[in-house]
């Protein structure tokens, strides 16, 4: 891809981008990612790998504004009007939209090509380690949900049960689990290794939170005249 080319795709990007969670920044290491994990693959056109990265998120706005969009889908589109526009051939527009409306992949129709699958995975990178928690505390401010949630009786609870959305519950029941989804050999070794803070920072949370209580409550019952 040429400086040009490059810049241009660039401007389209930060024209769209607007989510704090995910920002222009996410997007850089999306593709930073990408390139570290494409250095053990055989990249069939970078090309479409470099300008699926920069686009992946363009339609968050969308999304944002109605919970029915998906970003993923709507983006794609996006993604493919602009590549057009720019000149183009439609085998490689339509191979970034491809990558990009299986970025956000559940279940149904997973990534296909090895670009996609490498988009897959350095979006989920960016889920993963001390920078995938940081992303969802600034996630759930913009919800304005908890860091936690507490029991009727006051016990802090660990998010894996039936409970309010907070950052622990988050973590719970989906940061967790993202390390055996990668698709790539170079992308699970990356995320493997980003793992243990984000179990470590997890546990310092509840322990510090817990400990105040316990601590505080018993000098505020005695503090309390009856």
């Amino acid at each position: 891809m040429d400086r040009e080319t490059y810049r241009q795709i660039e401007a389209y990007m930060l024209e769209c981008m607007q989510d704090s969670a995910h920002d222009k920044d996410h997007v850089y290491r999306v593709l930073y990612g990408a390139m570290s994990i494409a250095r053990d693959e055989t990249v069939e056109d970078m090309d479409v790998l470099i300008a699926a990265c920069l686009l992946h998120d363009i339609a968050r706005a969308e999304q944002m504004a109605d919970p029915r969009v998906c970003h993923a889908q709507a983006g794609a589109l996006k993604a493919y009007e602009f590549l057009l526009r720019m000149g183009w051939p439609e085998a490689k527009a339509s191979h970034v939209r491809e990558c990009i409306r299986t970025h956000r992949f559940r279940k149904g129709e997973p990534p296909c090509s090895i670009e996609a699958k490498i988009l897959y995975d350095a979006d989920k990178l960016d889920v993963v380690g001390a920078i995938g928690l940081a992303r969802t505390l600034c996630y759930n401010g913009a919800m304005n949900e908890p860091i936690y949630s507490t029991a009727p009786d006051g016990t802090i609870l660990d998010g894996s049960g039936e409970e309010p959305d907070s950052f622990c519950r988050e973590y719970r029941f989906k940061l967790e689990k993202v390390y055996d989804r990668f698709l790539t050999p170079a992308g699970a070794a990356l995320a493997s290794s980003r793992r243990q803070a984000a179990e470590d920072f997890y546990r310092a949370v509840l322990d510090e939170v817990r400990g105040t209580l316990a601590q505080g409550s018993d000098v505020l019952r005695s503090a309390i005249e009856e």
